[in-house]
């Protein structure tokens, strides 16, 4: 949570004040042992390579679970698209009036889909959107119950009744996926364990009378790559998001018409 609340723009400034600044900061402290660079190069040099070697297992770590979490995302709305489309679709077997009301029901059940795929994690609308979505689901339960009761013996109510009951499932499976993200200890392990590698990094380069661009464009690139880390796990507010398109194609396709009964 302690960056999830910032930004995009806001958690790149930060990461590239504190990767650069301590890329910067290294290099300082390393110009003044220029002189006597002969005497502490060999030991340093094991010290920074073990750093970096680090430095690239915990990024890669980190970058694993985010794309992890943003798969298994993307993932649950297709998942979830295909539940509402085969619970339409079944819907459209049940007798009158059920049928009517249950195909209503379902649109606007599609619709907070959407809107939740859109809204900040944890956020007032997203609570909004799941209290609305919970209002709909009892309504459609409701109406289920009353299909099953209608025609006990009838093979339509009780298929309806069953992906219902999953796409239910789908949508809480989807809800959740978007809370779930890489832990901030991660995530601070991961800056912080960078910034300690550049430093000692440009420490040595300095030492050994290196300019500063190489380690700095290696700077760059860790903060990048750091910054990809952070916004996978930003779905809904970084600039790389789960897309909602299969919700959407499912959506529109309630608006054409049903067959009559």
């Amino acid at each position: 949570m302690l960056f999830f609340g910032l930004s995009t723009w806001v958690i790149a400034l930060l990461l590239m004040m504190v990767i650069v600044g301590a890329t910067v900061v290294g290099h300082l402290v390393g110009r003044p042992t220029r002189a006597r660079s002969a005497d502490v190069r060999e030991p340093f040099a094991v010290i920074q390579a073990a750093l970096i070697g680090f430095m690239g297992l915990v990024l890669a770590f980190g970058i694993s679970l985010a794309v992890g979490r943003y798969e298994a995302r993307r993932a649950a709305v297709v998942d979830e698209a295909n539940a509402i489309g085969t619970t339409y679709l079944r819907a459209q077997t049940l007798a009158e009036p059920t049928r009517t009301q249950s195909l209503a029901l379902l649109r606007r059940f599609a619709d907070i889909s959407i809107e939740l795929s859109r809204t900040v994690p944890g956020s007032p609308a997203q609570q909004e959107a799941v209290a609305a979505s919970g209002e709909v689901e009892r309504r459609l339960w409701k109406l289920a119950g009353q299909a099953l009761a209608d025609a006990p013996t009838a093979s339509a109510p009780r298929l309806y009744v069953e992906s219902l009951n999953e796409t239910f499932d789908a949508q809480s499976t989807r809800e959740y996926g978007l809370l779930n993200r890489v832990p901030t200890a991660v995530l601070v392990l991961e800056v912080a364990g960078a910034a300690i590698a550049l430093a000692a990094l440009a420490v040595h380069l300095a030492a050994l009378g290196r300019g500063i661009r190489t380690v700095l464009v290696a700077a760059i690139v860790v903060a990048l790559t750091l910054l990809v880390t952070f916004d996978l796990d930003r779905p809904t507010r970084g600039l790389i998001r789960v897309p909602d398109d299969p919700l959407t194609q499912v959506r529109n396709s309630m608006d054409l018409p049903t067959f009559a009964r």
